[in-house]
């Protein structure tokens, strides 16, 4: 297989560095399958993170969504193309406790430069806490950069 380049490939390769939100969420890429659409991210979520009961705070989980169903997505585009999020749905099952957290993404369906999206967080013993949908739209690279 050829070596892919982009912004995606080249975070996961070490060639640039981790975007600065995910390494606020301590994410680590686990597996991509581009040709699948899929993706396995893993995130340490911290005590900082959490309310007076000692859950994470939803903000945090739907951030931790955001960096799952994005790069699948972004995993599958071609170096000089980017993704806008235009809408993220995120759904809370249970109490999110601090720890390492697993997500799950993958591009559900794919038209043109619209994308469906997927995803969905797993505490250490595997119980989905959070599940997440998000519909995005393909676009250049430079227009993304040169959003304002």
């Amino acid at each position: 297989m050829a070596e892919r380049t982009g912004p995606f490939w080249d975070g996961v390769e070490g060639r640039a560095p981790k975007p600065r939100a995910a390494q606020t969420l301590g994410l680590e890429v686990v597996a991509v399958d581009p040709e699948a659409g899929t993706i396995e991210l893993s995130f340490e979520a911290v005590e900082d993170w959490t309310n007076p009961a000692g859950n994470v705070l939803g903000a945090f989980v739907a951030a931790m969504l955001y960096d799952v169903v994005g790069p699948a997505l972004l995993a599958t585009l071609e170096p000089d193309e980017f993704q806008s999020t235009l809408e993220l749905g995120v759904h809370f099952l249970r109490p999110v406790r601090p720890g390492r957290l697993t997500g799950r993404g993958r591009v559900a369906h794919r038209r043109g430069d619209l994308a469906h999206l997927e995803g969905s967080l797993h505490d250490p013993d595997g119980a989905t806490v959070a599940t997440a949908t998000a519909t995005a739209r393909v676009i250049p690279l430079a227009e993304a950069r040169d959003a304002v």
